[in-house]
């Protein structure tokens, strides 16, 4: 159930829609080729880490470092890395549910086959209408957060766990039922191609950097939401396979979602490198619109948006509602109430700032714009490489010896790669994401 809920946890929007863009962009194989890469230098070990952290601590993110700090004969300051997780956790979410709140919409969009047959034109006009009325957007908004908190309030074997063992297989099916459809379309072969040949001539410095940063952002790392998660893991369980086994999913997920995507996009003459949003919200629903049996796929896609967004959605916040549990003792239930009023008046400015607050900027962003970069360029990326630091050379070599119990060659490995590849590997990627570094 660990690995079921951490799939959940690391598949999201960015699989499903960020990767095939992302390989788009930059060529396909090649990309996907040091993607692959990046997942086994930075995705696993630091995947590593964060359980171990968790497991070791046995408490939310903050409680556990403060723990094993102490532990370590070390500064209890190291807790504010948990905390950072946790704001972070919260800003994603503020507006991660906005876009979950598109999701949902949608679903009930197609399924009333509202693209069908509709011109390019028409479906972009409905997307801009939509996005432009925040009484709309506000809604689906409040239905995501409700959506999320009431599986976070039921605790982590009525909540966590039930909507693992349920919404992740079901995304596995609905995923092979959307590749299906995708090799009958008629430019399978078109879309395979594009996504494992390789092209060395299209990878820049800019490509490498693109593929480690998603490596790293597509597994939920950097949050506290698999070291919240790693709390729960049995002492029986083995951390090292447990990370091996998300990422071999969290990938397969990524790489099926452009087998769905990548023919329907060639079949209909489409822009392989469409920006992400544009991709799922308009390229798509337009590609389904006029294929036979669009509007039953188109449905099935949107709906599998859905799963992805939601079961990251519940891992995202999960560390703050285990942190209000512990430091001021109350309910499950009240902890979900107030972690979840507080995302959602959050989330009403990104709500506005599609629209009433369009021209507003700070710092010449949005105020969502703002909040994405904060989290996703500096916060993150910065908590990655603090969490390696701390498993490499925080937590003593006996200590995380003892809890991984892997082989003297294989922790040899490990410890080499958290000390020294991956703090270097996660440097360029703050500073490349934060804007520091350029490479063109």
């Amino acid at each position: 159930m660990f690995v079921l809920a951490a799939i959940g946890s690391a598949v999201g929007l960015g699989n499903i829609w960020k990767f095939p863009y992302l390989a788009g962009q930059h060529g396909g194989g090649a990309f996907v080729l040091i993607y692959l890469v990046s997942v086994a230098v930075i995705g696993v070990p630091i995947m590593i880490a964060e359980i171990l952290i968790g497991r070791r601590g046995r408490g939310s993110p903050i409680n556990s470092l403060r723990t094993l700090a102490v532990e370590e004969h070390r500064s209890v300051r190291w807790a504010w890395l948990g905390g950072m997780g946790v704001v972070t956790g919260f800003l994603i979410l503020s507006y991660y549910s906005v876009i979950g709140g598109w999701t949902v919409a949608y679903v009930l969009r197609s399924a009333a086959g509202t693209f069908e047959e509709a011109s390019s034109d028409a479906v972009a006009a409905a997307f801009n209408a939509f996005v432009d009325s925040p009484t709309e957007l506000a809604l689906w908004h409040t239905v995501f957060t409700v959506m999320t908190m009431f599986v976070v309030a039921r605790g982590v074997r009525g909540g966590l766990e039930r909507a693992a063992r349920y919404m992740v297989p079901a995304l596995f099916v609905i995923l092979l039922l959307l590749v299906g459809y995708a090799a009958a379309s008629g430019s399978f072969a078109d879309g395979f191609a594009f996504l494992f040949a390789l092209d060395f001539a299209r990878v820049s410095g800019a490509a490498v950097l693109a593929a480690l940063g998603q490596a790293f952002f597509s597994l939920s790392l950097g949050m506290g939401a698999i070291m919240a998660y790693g709390a729960y893991l049995p002492r029986e369980v083995s951390i090292a396979r447990s990370a091996v086994q998300v990422a071999v999913a969290d990938t397969l997920v990524a790489l099926l979602a452009a087998l769905a995507i990548f023919p329907i996009i060639f079949a209909n003459g489409l822009d392989p490198s469409v920006q992400s949003v544009a991709l799922a919200f308009i390229a798509l629903p337009l590609a389904f619109g006029h294929m036979p049996g669009g509007t039953v796929f188109g449905t099935l896609f949107f709906v599998l948006l859905v799963f992805a967004a939601w079961t990251s959605a519940i891992s995202i916040i999960e560390p703050a509602v285990a942190h209000m549990v512990e430091r001021w003792e109350m309910s499950r239930r009240r902890a979900s109430l107030l972690a979840g009023a507080g995302v959602w008046l959050l989330g009403l400015g990104t709500v506005l700032s599609f629209n009433r607050w369009s021209e507003y900027t700070w710092f010449g962003r949005t105020f969502f714009e703002l909040i994405d970069f904060a989290t996703s360029n500096v916060m993150l990326p910065l908590g990655g490489l603090l969490i390696a630091l701390y498993a490499g050379w925080v937590m003593r070599r006996e200590a995380s010896a003892g809890e991984l119990a892997l082989s003297p060659a294989g922790y040899a490995t490990w410890r080499g790669v958290i000390r020294y590849v991956t703090p270097f590997a996660m440097l360029l990627v703050l500073l490349q994401a934060s804007g520091v570094l350029r490479l063109g």
